[in-house]
């Protein structure tokens, strides 16, 4: 109430329009669509949420969400085995920590910059928040390729990368996990490094081995939670997974692991893809087969078409999977990876539902077209959010110096998913049904807002 009171000392303000709002965060923004896209979409819920609301509108909450805490971009200068020197550039983005410490992966990829960046830590503000655990908003990573070097050249580039890292993280500040390209071999890394420079031995990253203080089922979290989601979407209309066919995308951790829980729930996976094409497995893709892939992706370090070689089947190259007859899909690859056409692809073969694996796979076009043909939608705040949710547990158990049993975090994951799911419902619940995208969006603005309102303006 105290927070309530001192909101209403302020002059009333009209809530600005969407096309205002986004002009606003554009002209701050300059160049960075990934972020611009990830405001726009959550920003089309959020207002109007607000416009009656004083206690959050006349203090700009979403405004301040939309501006991060602090960017920091530094060089990592590291060495070849050769000796060839090579300069890339790293970065950190702490978005908010209302309700808790920065919590996001790193990514290594050709790819990154700081608007993806900066769109990855604005979307895991609202998944944190999503969760109920105390974790705020943040991600990182650098332009660095680890595909194609040695373990020594990985090493280094860590070692060169936690140098300055470390200035800005700690297990009640910043605590960073993994994220594409960032997997247990530089986890550890990092995490080495982080030990040699502070002579702590902390909880500081997620996604380490057990070994060393890691969590279980953290590999499995992110995959296993979207299937959750799915089987939670479908059980409040009286429906389940098995018997579906399903369409993934993508043959990392996420889709083989959501792979493997489709399976597990009498679900039937057709395609799987990697940055090539996809390949079409009409008789499924069993768990003989998904360990194939596998060791395809993990150690030979292949394509996605060498499956389509070995099982019989077919490979479509520079292709997207969308255009497969399925009853559920699943995008766990990237961003963008389903647009207006690819809509209109699932829409026609009636595809029931859609839980996201990655992170904003859907464009705003493809979003809109999907929910006015009636199609379910997890968003990937809401459908990915095992990954972290996992982390999080992590995080309790390296406070705790304790480890639980793969049960027992499976168990803990479920009923997370299933409190995303209810949340979702709570506000995002509408006569023509359930709006998960805005459910999803609005639920997590609250939890967030109200600890900035309990904090004062800072």
């Amino acid at each position: 109430m105290a927070a309530n009171s001192q909101a209403l000392n302020f002059p009333h303000k009209k809530a600005p329009s969407l096309d205002e709002f986004l002009n606003d965060v554009a002209q701050r923004n300059p160049g960075e669509p990934e972020f611009l896209q990830a405001v726009h979409e959550v920003a089309t819920d959020i207002l109007p949420f607000v416009a009656d609301k004083p206690v959050y509108r006349d203090l700009r909450i979403l405004e301040r969400i939309a501006e991060p805490d602090r960017v920091i971009s530094f060089r990592v200068t590291w060495q070849e085995d050769d000796g060839t020197v090579h300069i890339n550039r790293g970065y950190r983005v702490q978005n908010n920590n209302a309700i808790g410490p920065y919590k996001g992966g790193l990514r290594f990829h050709p790819s990154v910059n700081q608007s993806i960046l900066k769109f990855l830590a604005y979307e895991q503000t609202f998944k944190n928040a999503l969760t109920g655990l105390p974790m705020g908003g943040g991600k990182g990573g650098s332009d660095f390729d680890p595909k194609g070097r040695s373990d020594s050249e990985v090493m280094r580039f860590c070692q060169a990368f936690m140098s300055e890292l470390v200035n800005h993280i700690g297990p009640d500040c910043d605590v960073p996990a993994g994220d594409i390209g960032v997997g247990a071999r530089e986890i550890g890394f990092l995490f080495g490094q982080h030990k040699r420079l502070t002579r702590q031995f902390q909880g500081v990253l997620t996604g380490k081995g057990p070994s060393y203080g890691g969590s279980l089922m953290r590999p499995e979290a992110t995959g296993f939670g979207t299937v959750y989601m799915m089987d939670n979407m479908l059980t409040h209309r009286n429906e389940a997974i098995a018997g579906k066919i399903c369409v993934v995308s993508g043959s990392g951790n996420v889709a083989t692991f959501a792979t493997q829980k489709i399976n597990e729930l009498g679900g039937r996976v057709v395609t799987l893809s990697d940055s090539t094409g996809y390949i079409y497995d009409p008789d499924g893709i069993d768990n003989e087969k998904l360990q194939w892939v596998i060791d395809l992706k993990n150690n030979r370090r292949g394509r996605i078409s060498e499956y389509a070689e070995h099982f019989g089947c077919s490979f479509f190259e520079d292709e997207r999977p969308w255009n497969v007859p399925c009853d559920l899909a699943f995008p766990c690859a990237t961003q963008n990876e389903i647009n207006e056409a690819d809509a209109s692809h699932l829409i026609k073969n009636e595809c029931e539902a859609i839980s996201e694996g990655a992170n904003m796979p859907t464009t705003p076009g493809a979003i809109s077209a999907l929910q006015e043909a009636g199609v379910l939608l997890a968003p990937g705040k809401a459908a990915n959010a095992g990954g972290v949710a996992v982390s999080g547990l992590e995080m309790s158990q390296n406070s705790q110096r304790y480890a639980w049993t793969s049960q027992e975090v499976d168990d803990k994951l479920k009923d997370i998913m299933a409190g995303i799911h209810e949340q979702c419902l709570a506000y995002g619940e509408e006569k023509a049904g359930v709006n998960y995208a805005r459910g999803a969006n609005v639920a997590g603005f609250v939890k967030v807002a109200d600890a900035m309102l309990a904090q004062g303006v800072i």
